[in-house]
């Protein structure tokens, strides 16, 4: 009976509706004696007529093969009900990483990246839940003229 009763709810859990998101390519917002700010978007869609509260977004960010910034964004506000909600995801990378993937940068002056997000969201019913999204691709570096 028990069997029963975990196979009923697991089939119903995996076909309650959840948000969909979607990351944009990271890019360079600001350089700064510091460091950088690099800034990616993501984008969250809704599929309830309510709005949902975000727990928090832990993120990762790798450079060149290298993890050069995580952390997490707790409490980033909620999703707008049967809505796209865009979120900002700034990740600060320090100046002393900057200048040591500057080398793997080449000709071409990108660097490879992966940004990890995940986006933490309270469903009705099931609790947290985590959605995971992985975005790959160059990040295309400033140069001289952009920065002056």
């Amino acid at each position: 009976m028990m069997d029963k009763a975990k196979g009923f709810l697991a089939e119903k859990v995996a076909h309650v509706k959840k948000p969909e998101a979607d990351l944009s390519d990271m890019t360079v917002k600001n350089v700064g004696r510091d460091g950088a700010t690099l800034g990616g978007r993501l984008d969250v869609r809704n599929p309830y007529s309510h709005t949902i509260p975000i727990c928090e977004i832990s993120y990762s960010l790798k450079l060149a093969g290298r993890e050069v910034a995580s952390g997490t964004m707790p409490d980033p506000g909620s999703l707008a009900g049967d809505d796209t909600t865009s979120l900002d995801l700034p990740v600060k990378v320090p100046y002393d990483f900057l200048v040591s993937l500057v080398k793997d940068a080449g000709k071409d002056w990108d660097l490879d990246y992966e940004m990890r997000v995940g986006l933490t969201v309270d469903l009705p019913v099931l609790g947290n839940f985590t959605l995971p999204l992985t975005k790959a691709g160059e990040l295309k570096l400033p140069t001289l003229s952009d920065l002056f």
